[in-house]
């Protein structure tokens, strides 16, 4: 279902121009003029994660990375991001003319929701927690569903975690929380624990969305992928959904580092031609890789393969 790219990783500790431990989970967009921005996780040596920008024409290589980190965590005026900020998620919000990252907040008490706003990610406007810890793996829809901004994301009730969604009318307060997709029992690839990879893809049919699932076993855990496809005026209704994995680790890259076996995108771009998906994703929490895909294979793969 997807392809991995020759030049993988893509982006490694050893690229930075300050020193880091690792580089992984990044979000991804297209700028105005076509380049390629990731806004990567980058764990310091001390453990604490902040974001760096890193820029390609091609979105393959080249990459120009910005010299001192993009944004760091703010405890004194955001005291929910004393232990770092992780994981973004860009959605461009036209409505807005404004990039929406939604990111995780390590605060004292766990991972919380946060968001910020940027038109040139140079300087960010935080509106700070929007979803209380333990809480994770979000992003905004582009747009309103029913005038109300649609924000999907994962709190954990021991011991399972599922993918919600919630509604704002202001992005700051949210309510009309509905369960979107439910965690599967016992030995199933995406038992107990699941949550949003990248931001939902919007087609004609309905919201693609690829998502992670854990596998928990005696051997540790396997994160891998799969799809899922919701109702476009109704995100929180379920259309189809993939019974098997798409996408696993498989690749020395993806099996072995901080935390192995784990493939994790965060971000993805899509071609001119409407089709083609850049997938960037984390491997093993410690670089980052690039796989390709199709979205017309994906949805023509869950009308085969739907349970």
């Amino acid at each position: 279902m997807f392809r991995r790219h020759a030049q993988n990783p893509i982006l490694t500790a050893a690229q930075w121009p300050y020193p880091v431990n690792s580089v992984f989970n990044a979000g991804a967009t297209l700028l105005q003029d076509g380049t390629t921005l990731l806004l990567c996780r980058v764990e310091d040596r001390r453990g604490l994660s902040h974001l760096c920008a890193a820029r390609s024409a091609n979105g393959i290589d080249g990459w120009q990375i910005d010299a001192r980190p993009t944004m760091t965590p703010d405890p004194d005026r955001h005291p929910e991001e004393l232990w770092g900020i992780e994981d973004p998620r860009i959605t461009f919000v036209p409505e807005l003319q404004k990039y929406a990252i939604v990111y995780t907040a390590f605060t004292r008490d766990g991972p919380g929701v946060a968001m910020a706003l940027t038109t040139d990610f140079r300087t960010f406007d935080r509106l700070g927690v929007i979803m209380a810890p333990e809480d994770k793996d979000a992003a905004l829809l582009p747009h309103r569903i029913d005038g109300n901004w649609a924000l999907i994301h994962r709190p954990v009730s021991a011991p399972r975690a599922h993918m919600w969604i919630s509604y704002s009318p202001d992005l700051k307060n949210w309510g009309g929380h509905a369960m979107m997709l439910q965690a599967r029992k016992g030995a199933w690839w995406d038992a107990n624990k699941i949550g949003l990879s990248p931001p939902p893809i919007e087609t004609p049919r309905g919201w693609l969305v690829i998502y992670h699932g854990v596998k928990q076993s005696c051997a540790g855990c396997v994160y891998r992928l799969g799809l899922a496809l919701f109702d476009l005026k109704r995100p929180e209704q379920l259309l189809q959904r993939g019974a098997e994995w798409v996408f696993g680790p498989g690749e020395v890259y993806e099996q072995r580092g901080d935390v192995g076996n784990v493939v994790f995108p965060c971000g993805y771009t899509l071609g001119a031609d409407g089709d083609t998906v850049n997938i960037y994703y984390g491997a093993a929490d410690t670089c980052l890789a690039l796989a390709t895909g199709s979205v017309r294979e994906m949805l023509a793969w869950l009308d085969v393969q739907s349970e």
